[in-house]
């Protein structure tokens, strides 16, 4: 028999989303970020990116390399995009499991590639990297997410977040810096 906090988290009572963050830098080292006019995460912060379409078999990196496109207007190739962490999300606001795909762009975006700075998902911003802490983001990315991707910029590094705890706990799976390689 299994316990009533297994059931409560069971994949087939929360649904389980793929999506993909994608970190797009300027030459001045500023994020560009969505302030979300949508759910998940409305009127909060985060940097670009969406769902994967699993129904048609789409991989991480297409994933991300559609969401730029899609959503910043900017065409990247395979060749300008990394993949800097796998962050898995237990029960995030009680609605579902995420595995999430973080990218980061290799090359500089100069602004003026952007054609638009508003849309239907909401409203694209350059941010100072130091300034991200203090705007509205989700608490999995303020406490988990952001300071991991500051943490291993040019690195990896792979995390789990139990979002069914109170207070949520994380713990890193995998990490290694620009200059070191994988274990």
């Amino acid at each position: 028999m299994t316990s009533s906090r297994q059931e409560t988290h069971d994949v087939r009572t929360l649904p389980y989303k793929i999506a993909v963050l994608c970190y797009l830098y300027d030459t001045q080292g500023r994020l560009l970020l969505l302030h979300r006019r949508k759910p998940p995460n409305r009127d909060m912060y985060s940097p670009i990116g969406g769902k994967l379409e699993a129904a048609r078999g789409e991989g991480p990196h297409e994933c991300a390399l559609r969401e730029i496109r899609e959503e910043a207007s900017v065409e990247l190739k395979y060749d300008e995009i990394k993949l800097i962490s796998i962050v898995s999300e237990r029960a995030y606001e009680g609605e579902r499991h995420w595995l999430i795909f973080l990218f980061e762009a290799l090359r500089p975006i100069d602004p003026s590639e952007i054609p638009h700075s508003e849309f239907d998902e909401g409203r694209l911003e350059w941010h100072r990297v130091e300034d991200i802490v203090n705007l509205p983001i989700p608490e999995t990315d303020r406490a988990v997410m952001w300071p991991n991707v500051c943490k291993h910029r040019g690195g990896f590094f792979m995390v789990h977040i139990d979002c069914a705890q109170s207070p949520m706990q994380s713990q890193i799976l995998e990490s290694w810096g620009a200059n070191e390689e994988a274990s």
